[in-house]
Order: structure tokens, then C-alpha cells, then sequence
């Protein structure tokens, strides 16, 4: 069936830390009491303790997550706000299967940027021309280069690819690199390694859709996740299966920091979001110069 006449939503579901109001919403049948039949596809993603997806920093668009949605398997997605941001504006630039920013998306679980035990680095200054491993142009890169432009210059902030969250945390622990940047569960298992959180901040997810979904069906999927994010709020701890899967039995549910977990309700982003948020991203170049609010984002869910 063509992506033109599909009558079923396919959606994606990768890492709980931006998916966990779907899963939640898909598991309580929140999005068949709005009236939708979606297919959820999963692809891997740089938290699950098994992938053996390993990540370049050139093209996004080859990766398991773009691929399947260039190839019409999914519709709709999520992931770090920068993330969608680029691939938003570049797929456009590059003639790919076309995808607008659709919604600020629910999660805005923590990351961390993480040392080891006994490491000589004490604030993020330290990390001046040091090697901190991220997943390249992926919620990881973006947030670390957002908790630390604060304190160095961009020429001396050095970011490396080792891996999976599981990998990075070994390469910290071997003295391979100076520093990781991790979500959860990888910052619970690192504090349960004994290594030490240097800075941490709340990280926004970004809802990305291609043409072929309706406002109106977009507003029940919405509407679905606000119902979950009211339940994770009340108390997360029943969902916190969703992340100690990913991590292979390396952390248990009470070793797992709820605390870090923050959802609300799927919003409209505005257009001075995307400005600051474009233009951000365009200084760290790490997106193409050129693009619009109107031809990168389409708030149809509201209108």
C-alpha cells in the first residue's frame, strides 16, 4: 500500500525516555478509546543495551529510525527537539520524504554528562579539549552542547561517537573518554557504577509527521499521550519496566531514578521556539542555513 492511500497510522517507538506517554497511552488503550487503530513500529535506538546500531556523524538520513520513515514504514515520530529540528529542515533540503515538526513533544526526561569515580575533572570548564562521547546529532550531541556552551568556547568542546549508552559508560569507566552523555536508565546505572554526574538538564522531545497524517487524527494521538502523561505524573514507578528492559538487567526498578522523568501535554510550537531553536542550531552548525517556520513546521493538530 502506497504512503498516499495508507489508512492505518504507523508509528514509531525507539528509547522510553522520548516514547513513554506512547507506550503508556498504547498499553492503557488510550488511543483506541480516541478512536484510532495504529500499528506501532519499533526501531532500535543507541538505549537498549542489545542494539548493535552504530552511528556516523554524516548522514541522519541513513540511520534505522529516517530510513524506515523515508521508505513510508512510519508516519510519525519523535525524538530530541534539535534532532527533529534537522532532519526536518535537511530532508526538504535534500528531496527527501517530506516531514514538518508537528508538536513540542511530552517528554522532558533528564540527560547527564557523566565521569568517572575518580576523574580529576570537577566542573564542566574541565572538559576543555576533552573527549565526551554522545550519539552524533542526536539528543545526547545537542543537549551536551546546550548544557556546556556556558562554559567553554565552541572551538574547544570535542565530542566523539562510542557507541550505544552501554558502550560509552564502559569507555568513561576505561579511561577511553573524559566524559559521556547519557539519558535514562544510563544515568541510573552510572550512578549505580559509582560514577559521577558532572552537569544535568531537562532535555525537550520534538513530534515530527509527514503529510498524509490529518490534523484531526493527529489531535487524537495527542490527546491519547495527555491522558498518559497525566498517569506518569501521578506515579511513574508502574512504567518503569519500559527502561530497565533497555538496559539487560544491569540496573533493578528500585535502583531506576523516577525523579528524573518530567512529561506534559503535547503542545503547538510556536514560532519564537522555532526561532531560537533553528538559530541555535544553525550556530553549532549543525543544520543547513535557509529554512522557514512555515515550510519546517505545521501545527494542524490545533488548527
Amino acid at each position: 500500500m502506497s504512503v498516499a492511500t495508507k489508512t492505518r497510522p504507523q508509528v514509531a517507538t525507539m528509547n522510553a525516555v522520548h516514547d513513554l506517554p506512547v507506550l503508556v497511552a498504547r498499553d492503557e488503550g488510550f488511543f483506541k478509546d480516541e478512536g484510532l487503530d495504529i500499528e506501532f513500529v519499533t526501531t532500535p535506538g543507541m538505549a537498549q543495551s542489545t542494539t548493535s546500531h552504530f552511528v556516523k556523524f554524516d548522514s541522519v538520513f541513513d540511520r534505522p529510525l529516517d530510513s524506515v520513515y523515508n521508505e513510508g514504514g512510519i508516519d510519525q515520530y519523535r525524538m530530541c527537539e534539535w534532532g527533529i529540528m534537522k532532519r526536518a529542515v535537511e530532508a526538504n533540503a535534500q528531496g527527501l520524504r517530506g516531514r514538518k515538526i508537528v508538536a513540542l513533544g511530552a517528554s522532558m526526561s533528564k540527560f547527564a554528562i557523566v565521569v568517572a569515580r575518580d576523574s580529576k575533572i570537577y566542573e564542566p570548564e574541565m572538559l576543555k579539549d576533552k573527549l565526551i562521547a554522545v550519539t552524533p546529532n542526536n539528543g545526547s550531541d545537542f543537549t551536551t552542547l546546550k548544557m556546556i556552551e556556558g562554559f567553554l568556547e565552541q572551538k574547544h568542546v570535542k565530542r566523539t561517537n562510542a557507541g550505544s549508552m552501554l558502550k560509552r559508560l564502559e569507555a568513561v569507566r576505561d579511561g577511553k573518554v573524559a566524559a559521556a552523555s547519557l539519558m535514562e536508565p544510563w544515568i541510573s546505572v552510572a550512578q549505580k557504577w559509582g560514577l559521577r554526574i558532572l552537569i544535568e538538564s531537562h532535555s525537550t522531545r520534538a513530534e515530527a509527521a509527514g503529510e498524509d497524517l490529518d490534523g484531526e487524527t493527529l489531535k487524537k494521538m495527542f490527546n491519547a499521550q495527555a491522558r498518559a502523561v497525566e498517569k506518569i505524573e501521578k506515579d511513574a514507578r508502574p512504567y518503569v519496566h519500559y527502561f530497565i528492559r533497555e538496559t539487560g538487567g544491569l540496573l533493578k526498578p528500585e535502583e531506576f531514578q523516577t525523579w528524573r522523568l518530567l512529561h506534559a501535554a503535547p503542545q503547538p510550537y510556536t514560532r519564537e521556539r522555532y526561532d531560537d531553536t533553528y538559530n541555535w542550531t544553525v550556530k553549532w552548525n549543525m543544520t543547513v542555513p535557509g529554512a522557514t517556520y512555515e515550510n519546517t513546521v505545521d501545527n494542524r493538530a490545533w488548527k
